[in-house]
Parts: C-alpha cells; structure tokens; sequence
C-alpha cells in the first residue's frame, strides 16, 4: 500500500468504527460519488458514472437493472420474443410523461429514436447497430426489430443513456431537484409510474441525496457519518481505502467485467509497429501487477478480455503461456534493440514512452509496477504532460453487456481513439449481418484474433470498481455493471 497521509489515516480508523455503527433511520440515505461536484448534472448522452446513476433514477428505460445487476421491467410492463431472435415486442404500462401526456407506442418510438441518433459516433453507438428498426405498434405497444438476433438487447436498453425522455424530462422512478452541489432524489408515487394505488406509500421510501466529492472529502464524509454510502471508486484511488481485514463489510469490490489495459495511441515511431506493440505486452508480469493493491480474485488477461468473461464465446487461449516471463522479455529486448539499430537509437539510455493516467496514489502505484516490468526491455514510461498525445492511455472501462462485440466495439477505427484494426472492424459489420448463430460467434472470434494480433491494445486485466457502504444499508449489491441504482437504496428495509 502507498504511503497515507495523517489526516487519511484518521478518517479511515473513523470510518471502519462508523462501519460498525447501525445508526438512527432519518429518512434520508446520503450518497457521495468520487468526482467533480457538477458530475452527477450531466445532461447529454455522454455520461460519467455519477450521471449515469441520476439518469437511471430519473429516466426509466424500456427495462432496467436492479441492485443484483439483473434485468427487470422499466417502462415496459412485459415483453415477448419471437422465435428467431428478431424481433422484442414491448407492452408498456399506462403512464404519463411529466408533461401529463400519455406514454404511447409512437412518443416511446419517438424517444427511442432520438436517443440512438445522439449516439451516432459513440461505441454505445456501434453496440446499438444491429437495430434495424423501432416500430409503434397499436396503443401502448413498441418493436424492435433486429438485423440478426442479439442476446445481450435488453442488456443494452438497460442502460442510463437509453433511459426514455421527452423534452429532456423522463419517467423517474424517482424525482430530482438541485439544491446548490447536491442532488434531492425522492421516490415517485405508484400512480405516476403506471403502477396500482398505494395510500401508504410515502412510508416504504426515503429520501436520497447525491453529491460528488474528490475522493479524500468523500472518505472524510463517510468517517464523520455525514453519508451512508460511497461509489465511483476506482484503481486509481484504491490506496485511499483500507482493503485489509479490518474493513470488510465496509469497502465493497464490484466482480466488474470490463477493460483494463493499455490503448496505443501514437500514430508513429516505435508504436507504430505491431510487433513492438506485442514487446511491450510481452514484458508485463501480470500475475504480480496488482500484488501491491491487496486485491482477492482479480483476473489477468492477455487478450481483451480473460476467458472467464466470455462465457460462451470463441475467443483463442492466453497468449505466451508456454514461456516463462524472462523468455519473453528475451524476446521483446531483441525486438527493442533491432528497431533502435535501425533508427539510429544507440544509446544505452532507456526509450521514453508517454503515458495519460488518472491522478491518485493507485495509478503512481501502477506506473511503477509497468515501469519495473519495462526497465527490463529498455523502455521507460512517463506521465504524459498536459495538451499533448500520449503514447498510450489508459483504458479502465467497465462494460456494458458481456458480448465479446462489445469489447471489439471499443476499438472501432470510426472512433478514432488510437490503433485500431479495419478487418476486425469489417468482421464485426459481417457478424452483424449474419443470421447463423455458428457464422456470427465463428466471425466474432476471427474479429477478436485480428484485434489481438494488431496489439492495438495490451490487455492487463479486469477494470477495479469499490464502494463504501455502512453496514446498516440495504439496496445494494456487488455486480458485474458497477451500477448501484439508487431506487433500491430509496426503499425502507422491510
């Protein structure tokens, strides 16, 4: 662990004996998000975590996640599919928009249709391609037709961002109003959300509060008991919080799926060839990577994502499992020395590489874990200073359904984010396409082995998500998405 500050230390000792205070129900569950304090007021389509969850609050999809990451209705009451995966058929409940109107078939369309226009030129973007067409059907029904069928759908129509909205307002199920840095989120009434009367409702929920904090004041306000709960936290500043023994039951690890790694950005020089994008793959130990991070179960991966995370998919095996880490850093050096020769690059100095990290003592911890791994084939990372291109960035995204297409998404060449492959790209478009469920998964895999083999990216492993939360806290639940709707906090414990 790094090195805490005084003031840090004490806040922790405070906030593991808070941990273990059951505290008086005031009707009010407070929530601080780690980030800027504007963070959780977003209001276009491209949304950071804090945002993420006001939007899930405030604007019910389709379908929704609960706290267990589990699909459950949202604005649609039921759904049937059709046989051949083509077609999702949505019954919505009897509600109204906030301006009074009824919630039908065509201004659900309407909505739906807006939203994904926004999002052109986005990965969610790309994740929505497969959708063919948005259908009003009679009263309150809407279909979705498909060009090939798509399990992870509804996965995709639950996220924050395909939340439905009309003049920028949705359909909650809960209200916000800003107060100053501070979001009052507050349960709609059954009747508003289509659902049956309820004289007593008022008594299930509390009030929720959200603000956004950098994460030494969220962790002091979690010590001092002024909130109940923390979220967004990541590797970045996992040193802040105490993951020894001490702490269970107060610092929560997300199972996330996702990627973590490093992108390639650099358009030349050394970069700019695969297999030295490979050398520096090659010399990561990743097996020790995160040792200094005291982290239980966390999975390494070589390729985008670790085999464990694709259940059910074709991708190939772990890469290098046949050669000792010495071996391939053997080969990576000889890689280096070869390009320096050829580029006049003699010196014995180590080759400087910049790389873009998030602020925190965890991403300095990780620098110097790449660091000593890179010393070892003459190459020397530097943070990248503000305003210019880095070499490589880092990549901490956790995903939004656990289709390796979404994975490949990320690295789309339309998106223009750094080294990419166009053949992936056109293999996905293909797999798009195809009806065949053994074509589309065959061309999938090929897609993933072209992104592989261009090293585009160099995978280290699963994305770090953790929370704080005191132990008398219902409503959440550690899962794959790191999304902790805030409507299951807002529910009285029964």
């Amino acid at each position: 662990m790094s090195r805490l500050s005084r003031p840090i230390l004490l806040a922790l000792g405070a906030m593991l004996l808070a941990g273990c205070d059951g505290g008086a129900d005031d009707g009010v569950v407070d929530v601080a998000f780690i980030g800027n304090s504007d963070s959780p007021f977003a209001s276009g389509l491209r949304l950071g975590p804090a945002a993420q969850h006001v939007r899930a609050a405030t604007a019910e999809g389709l379908v929704s996640l609960n706290e267990q990451g589990e699909i459950v209705p949202g604005l649609a009451e039921s759904w049937i599919v059709t046989d051949d995966g083509l077609s999702y058929i949505f019954r919505l409940r009897n509600t109204q928009w906030p301006d009074g109107s009824r919630v039908t078939g065509q201004s659900a369309r309407d909505a739906l249709i807006a939203t994904r226009r926004q999002l052109i030129g986005t990965s969610l973007g790309h994740d929505l391609a497969k959708v063919d067409a948005v259908l009003a059907m009679a009263g309150r029904v809407i279909e979705i037709r498909l060009q090939s069928p798509m399990p992870d759908l509804l996965q995709l129509l639950a996220q924050p961002e395909l939340g439905l909205r009309q003049d920028g307002q949705g359909i909650g199920p809960m209200t916000m109003r800003r107060e100053g840095d501070v979001a009052m989120l507050g349960a709609l009434p059954p009747s508003r959300r289509g659902l049956p009367e309820n004289p007593n409702w008022e008594e299930d929920y509390r009030q929720v509060t959200l603000r956004a904090l950098p994460v030494e004041q969220a962790l002091a306000a979690f010590a001092q008991g002024e909130v109940e709960v923390v979220l967004g936290g990541t590797l970045a500043n996992l040193p802040l919080a105490d993951t020894g023994p001490l702490s269970r039951g107060t610092v929560r690890l997300d199972p996330a799926l996702g990627l973590f790694g490093l992108r390639v950005t650099a358009k030349d020089g050394m970069l700019a060839d695969a297999e030295l994008r490979e050398a520096l793959a090659m010399a990561i130990d990743r097996s020790d990577l995160l040792v200094p991070f005291n982290i239980a179960g966390w999975s390494p991966a070589t390729r985008l994502a670790a085999p464990s995370q694709l259940i059910g998919e074709q991708i190939g095996p772990e890469r290098w499992t046949n050669q000792a880490i010495e071996d391939r850093r053997g080969v990576a050096r000889r890689r280096i020395l070869t390009w320096r020769a050829a580029n006049d690059r003699r010196s014995n100095e180590p080759l400087p590489l910049a790389i873009a990290l998030p602020q925190g003592p965890g991403a300095e911890l990780l620098l110097r874990e790449l660091n000593a791994d890179f010393e070892a084939i003459g190459i020397v990372l530097q943070r990248a200073e503000a305003g210019t291109r880095p070499d490589l960035r880092l990549v901490d995204r956790v995903a939004r359904f656990p289709g390796l297409r979404w994975y490949l998404n990320q690295f789309n060449c339309a998106l223009d984010n750094g080294a990419c492959s166009t053949v992936a790209d056109d293999l996905v478009a293909e797999a798009s396409m195809a009806s065949d469920a053994q074509q589309r998964t065959a061309l999938l895999a090929q897609a993933e082995a072209a992104l592989v083999d261009a090293n585009a990216y160099i995978p280290l492993g699963s994305p770090v998500r953790w929370s704080l939360v005191r132990g008398q806290i219902d409503g959440f639940v550690e899962n794959p998405w790191n999304l902790h709707p805030l409507f299951p906090l807002a529910q009285r414990p029964i």
